[in-house]
């Protein structure tokens, strides 16, 4: 008698498009374990990732801007939600698997710094041969959840969260063979993440005052339209479109619409990530994380994991002990190692 994950595995083979990764054919978990008796591989991943620590502290990590006060501005956490809808909806309409794209896009910035891309960008000055957050949230799955023990993820997971980061000039889609991710859905989690965080920033921009939607580029928005509603629709429309018509061969957007993308992409970092004024209090971060870097390492006792000490040195135990927090927890530490209390005289009896 089949069990109810062996019934979903074969529903995949009937239902998905031949170009898509089944769950009963994953190259399989660094550690082998028993197959769950309802779930398929995949909906494990995905499941186990929601139920991180790493995932819950997404909430308290900025996305663009620091701690904002409104109630309305995007997290880390509201971006990885919105990358991941992005991505399911793609994944459904090109018959791809949803658990495996959804597992990638919700675990793709698990390793990110508190403070953003700036306190990316410091701990890359501090950390001996730099710091990316991609391979940080690798860590995170592989290593540091559950006690040292990591999430067990299947490769095909592992594979996307490696490969969903592109920086500030890298294509997000339209690559060569040699840099496509392994699976059809990591490379849908790729192109995700780009479509959601340049339109939201854009929403988030508005909203702070730091940016006026008539300074977009007129050509983009030719091409995209006018609204963030407008803009996801085309590109979403247009990679179905392209991604079709190629056979699912990859992942594809046209020229016109990667172009405009790509355009918006250089915008936001000219005129938002690398804005004095939208970047002012980044500056702080700095201070913070480099003060913290080095307390944390005259009294690793107190702070950072002795087995990563001994097993990989002072400098990876102080990497993943800053990299995991969130922006409130290291200004909270920074201000208990770093400003005085006031004394206050208690009163004679």
């Amino acid at each position: 008698m089949t069990t109810i994950r062996e019934q979903l595995e074969a529903r995949e083979r009937l239902m998905l498009a031949p170009q898509a990764t089944f769950s009963d054919a994953t190259q399989g978990r660094a550690r082998p374990e028993p197959e769950d008796p309802i779930r398929p591989a995949f909906q494990r991943d995905r499941d186990r990732v929601v139920h991180s620590k790493a995932f819950r502290r997404l909430k308290h990590k900025t996305q663009v801007f620091f701690s904002p006060a409104g109630d309305h501005y995007r997290t880390r956490l509201t971006h990885t939600l919105e990358v991941s809808q992005i991505a399911r909806t793609l994944a459904k309409v090109l018959r791809l698997h949803e658990e495996l794209t959804e597992a990638i896009t919700l675990a793709h910035d698990l390793g990110h710094t508190p403070f953003g891309h700036a306190g990316e960008r410091v701990l890359d000055k501090l950390v001996p041969g730099g710091f990316s957050h991609a391979t940080q949230s690798l860590r995170i799955v592989e290593v540091l959840e559950q006690g040292g023990r990591g999430l067990n993820l299947t490769f095909e997971v592992r594979q996307g969260i490696s490969t969903h980061s592109k920086g500030k000039h890298g294509l997000p889609i339209n690559v060569p063979a040699s840099e496509r991710a392994a699976t059809l859905e990591a490379q849908i989690a790729r192109v995700a993440d780009i479509i959601a965080y340049v339109n939201h920033d854009i929403d988030d921009a508005v909203r702070a005052g730091v940016l006026d939607p008539a300074d977009l580029p007129r050509s983009a928005v030719a091409v995209l339209g006018p609204t963030s509603s407008a803009r996801i629709g085309s590109m979403v429309s247009d990679v179905v479109t392209e991604s079709l018509a190629c056979g699912l061969e990859s992942l594809r957007m046209s020229e016109p619409v990667l172009q405009a993308l790509l355009d918006l992409r250089a915008f936001m970092f000219e005129r938002v990530y690398e804005n004095e004024t939208a970047t002012a209090e980044f500056a702080k971060a700095t201070g913070i994380l480099g003060g913290l870097w080095e307390k944390v390492r005259e009294r690793p006792g107190a702070w950072l994991d002795a087995e990563t000490i001994e097993r990989e040195g002072l400098d990876a135990a102080a990497r993943d002990f800053l990299a995991g927090m969130t922006d409130r927890y290291a200004v909270r530490l920074f201000e208990e190692l770093y400003i005085p209390r006031p004394w206050i005289e208690l009163p004679r009896p």
